[in-house]
């Protein structure tokens, strides 16, 4: 496996030494975009004059241009190329099996022209958006690092510290979304109601939080204040 993969690296660093690939306005304008690595991580393709390039994952990445159509990225220890489905007519980036060069995949979907992910719509507080987004990431994986309860909980409380209340309660309100069977998230957004002023929406929340833990202090003791005040 390390000889295969030295006799790639080796074999890619001359034919990038020795030739240069001239892509195509068309095929450059095809290309060029933002290609799914997972629903909430993209691979962006661009080209600078007539270089290839990635970014991903925040790092600008030279891949080696074999030709027109593939190229091997070294951070990744693969070649990949452009294809299109012949049923949808959407276009992928696909590693190349070095075993099967016959067989294509179609790994990495092109997202439509402003596809944003959960994350950064989350980050702009675009909350409702950025819900549907991780809905859709639960629905295919739920056991997803993307959609972390303790997460969302820490963004929560950052933002609860930080005095920007109306956002740590549509934080939490996204956790309970995702987690509707946990006492804590409800516990959180508790808290924040209470703290921001809406003693309703408190009791409702630390209401929900004893159904899945009734040891509860603190929302017991806010539960049984409520219901003796009202």
């Amino acid at each position: 496996m390390k000889i295969r993969v030295f006799l790639v690296l080796l074999t890619t660093i001359v034919l990038s030494c020795s030739n240069s690939v001239d892509y195509s306005d068309e095929f450059k304008k095809e290309t060029s975009g933002s290609y799914l690595y997972n629903l909430d991580d993209l691979i962006e393709v661009y080209y600078d004059d007539n270089t290839l390039y990635l970014n991903w994952r925040g790092g600008k990445v030279k891949p080696v241009a074999i030709a027109e159509n593939e190229f091997f990225v070294p951070d990744m220890y693969k070649k990949y190329h452009f294809v299109i489905h012949p049923e949808t007519k959407k276009r992928y980036l696909s590693a190349i099996n070095e075993d099967e060069a016959s067989t294509i995949t179609y790994d990495y979907l092109k997202a439509p022209k402003g596809y944003k992910t959960p994350s950064t719509l989350l980050e702009e507080g675009k909350f409702k958006k950025a819900l549907a987004g991780y809905l859709e990431i639960k629905k295919q994986d739920s056991t997803s690092s993307y959609i972390n309860e303790w997460d969302f909980n820490k963004l929560g409380y950052k933002y609860f510290r930080e005095q920007e209340l109306e956002k740590a309660i549509e934080v939490f309100k996204i956790n309970v979304a995702l987690h509707p069977t946990s006492a804590n998230v409800y516990d959180s957004l508790g808290q924040a109601y209470l703290v921001s002023g809406d003693s309703l929406q408190a009791y409702i929340n630390y209401k929900n939080s004893l159904k899945f833990n009734n040891g509860n202090k603190r929302a017991k003791e806010y539960v049984d204040a409520y219901k003796t005040k009202s």
